[in-house]
């Protein structure tokens, strides 16, 4: 609210009156502050951080009292995470007689990217009956026909998962030369794809050399190595 005050002319005076500069009263202002901070404070709505949930396995104390755990050959695919943003995959495993071979025999890889149609299309198809079980769950919860709490739902997810033993096993491996931004993505497609089994394991040495093979890299040879 702005008051005005201005002197009157005197009776009888002549010349203009003394002319007093506006004077602004504030008090509705910081009325009407301390109003909008309340109202924004009562309907503003805070959400949880987005955090991404990795399972790491549990530290072994003495390797030799604890044996391999035993991956089935047919379920395994392996994922490289290479440079450019690009992804290699094969299935399986190396066959030790191969890399004993002079060449080594080396299987190939198949490239594709994290489009939809790459990474996830190929999880996708390895794991239709997981992500259809869940798929369905999710939507009965969404739509109402099964009343439950999101944590609650959380837990089903996770039952559903660790009761899976047709899924595939992911092996994740990252090339010297990927990205952590590509290590986000892959963790986004697992959960996208509702794989139940993966892990990050270090890359082999023959492993490095498949994917220099399928990106076309001349890898640099070891100091004091004869070309």
């Amino acid at each position: 609210m702005a008051e005005i005050i201005q002197e009157e002319k005197g009776k009888g005076r002549k010349g203009k009156g003394k002319k007093i500069p506006p004077h602004i009263d504030m008090t509705p202002m910081v009325d009407l502050m301390c109003l909008l901070i309340t109202f924004f404070m009562l309907t503003t709505a805070f959400s949880r951080a987005k955090i991404m949930e990795i399972i790491l396995p549990e530290k072994v104390t003495d390797p030799s009292k604890q044996d391999a755990p035993r991956i089935s050959k047919s379920r395994t695919l392996n994922i490289l995470l290479g440079p450019d943003n690009k992804i290699y995959v094969y299935p399986g495993s190396v066959d030790p007689e191969a890399l004993a071979a002079k060449p080594p025999v080396l299987p190939p890889l198949t490239p594709t990217d994290f489009s939809p149609e790459g990474i996830r299309k190929i999880l996708l198809e390895r794991n239709k009956a997981l992500f259809r079980k869940i798929n369905d769950f999710n939507s009965q919860v969404l739509s109402g026909k099964i009343p439950i709490s999101q944590d609650s739902a959380k837990v089903v997810v996770g039952k559903l998962k660790s009761d899976d033993d047709t899924g595939p096993i992911v092996l994740i491996k990252a090339y010297k030369k990927a990205n952590y931004g590509n290590f986000v993505d892959i963790l986004d497609e697992m959960n996208i794809c509702g794989i139940a089994r993966y892990t990050f394991m270090p890359i082999a040495w023959y492993e490095e050399k498949m994917v220099e093979t399928a990106a076309g890299i001349t890898s640099t040879p070891a100091p004091g190595s004869s070309k």
